[in-house]
């Protein structure tokens, strides 16, 4: 059986990070599967792109998803990022 999966790395640290804003890297990269490098970069994007902000918070960051930016893809570019967090069971931090 392949290994590939429905969901994106980017959506699965997406997930991750809706369910619990205060989460660290390593735990986002151990959950996700992937490196803690990875994670990062990956999170960067997410900000870069305006999908997530993040605010520090002593020496941790607190994530805020941005849940009315629309899906990327040009398939689903009329939903928005919440609806897919919502139908995943994940909580919408921003409406």
């Amino acid at each position: 059986m392949s290994a590939w999966t429905f969901l994106t790395n980017h959506a699965h640290v997406l997930l991750c990070i809706s369910r619990d804003p205060g989460i660290r890297l390593r735990e986002v990269a151990t959950e996700v599967g992937i490196t803690e490098r990875a994670a990062q970069r990956i999170v960067a994007e997410l900000v870069e792109a305006g999908y997530i902000s993040r605010e520090r918070e002593g020496r941790r960051n607190r994530y805020e998803v941005h849940a009315e930016l629309p899906l990327r893809h040009p398939l689903e570019q009329s939903h928005e990022i919440g609806e897919l967090l919502d139908l995943l069971g994940a909580i919408k931090v921003a409406a």
